[in-house]
């Protein structure tokens, strides 16, 4: 039997526990915890001796977790959830800060709001860390079991123990190379044009591709990437058009021409998204009053 007991597991444990868990490598939780690989593997054991369960086992260059250690990993989010909430029973004190933040984010709220974000948590709080992750098309598992703290997306996942806030509208143009051809002016010139799009893993479809097609407006597409930033490469030297958000003309698409989508599309709205968990956390709501101010400054025009 071992001598370890449940005195044993502290906040750091079930930290270094979440960290391998989500990162699915030592080295990386090592990087992630700013300690030595010796040290996110000295605590491993200690956690093994514990529990009784190797907790993770190589898999090819990598390692994967147990069955016990997706169950345990679970349970340490609500326990760190309810340590912190413990902690800050006095008033909470964003200078003493010292966590990271995990945030999934595609590349147009990444690039837009993220930035400033950090910037402005910092002043407040040094001690604080962003961790981005993809968001793709997102599931309630990010924020029901791997750790994420905010989803920004344009797409909320469902679930009742999910909340969401809607931080502003953008609307579609069409994206293209100005070298290599003219904007589609009519609805004709647009359908008769070759396109590329963005296809989430697995195998999902932007909002926008599928209302279109719902409609009826049949596009021939000749390349899907994964991601936004991906169009830019495609459609740079060729006569392919993207129809995507305008405000990706601020970063990942910045350079190519932009021009009104010749037929109607919906606006595209984007939301922050939160579980029920957090919800009246303090720390959790100081980053969410946060992200929302640095919403306005962003969508300002831009000098040219």
């Amino acid at each position: 039997m071992s001598h370890f007991d449940h005195f044993d597991v502290d906040g750091h444990a079930l930290r270094l526990l979440l960290a391998v868990h989500e990162e699915g490598s030592v080295t990386r939780a090592a990087q992630r915890l700013e300690v030595t690989q010796s040290a996110v593997s000295h605590g491993l054991d200690k956690l093994r001796a514990i529990v009784g369960d190797p907790l993770f086992v190589k898999s090819g260059r990598g390692i994967v977790a147990t069955a016990q250690a997706d169950l345990l990993a679970r349970r340490a989010r609500t326990l760190l959830d309810e340590l912190r909430a413990f902690s800050l029973a006095a008033g909470f004190d964003p200078a003493r800060l010292d966590t990271s933040f995990t945030i999934a984010a595609n590349d147009l709220q990444r690039d837009l709001l993220v930035p400033a974000l950090l910037r402005r948590l910092r002043i407040e709080a040094p001690g604080v860390r962003l961790h981005l992750i993809n968001s793709g098309a997102p599931q309630p598992a990010l924020l029901r079991e791997q750790g994420c703290h905010l989803i920004l997306t344009p797409r909320p996942p469902e679930g009742a123990d999910i909340l969401q806030k809607r931080l502003f509208e953008d609307r579609y143009v069409v994206f293209h190379d100005p070298a290599q051809r003219a904007a589609p002016a009519t609805r004709a010139d647009y359908l008769a044009a070759e396109h590329v799009t963005v296809l989430y893993e697995p195998r999902r479809q932007l909002d926008l591709d599928q209302w279109l097609a719902a409609r009826g407006v049949a596009r021939r597409f000749v390349a899907t990437v994964p991601g936004m930033a991906n169009l830019a490469a495609l459609l740079r030297g060729g006569p392919w058009l993207a129809t995507a958000p305008s405000l990706l003309a601020r970063g990942a698409l910045h350079g190519l021409a932009a021009a009104p989508v010749p037929l109607k599309t919906p606006p595209m709205p984007m939301y922050m998204v939160w579980h029920q968990r957090h919800q009246a956390d303090p720390v959790h709501r100081w980053l969410r009053a946060h992200l929302e101010a640095v919403v306005g400054p962003a969508l300002e025009p831009t000098q040219a």
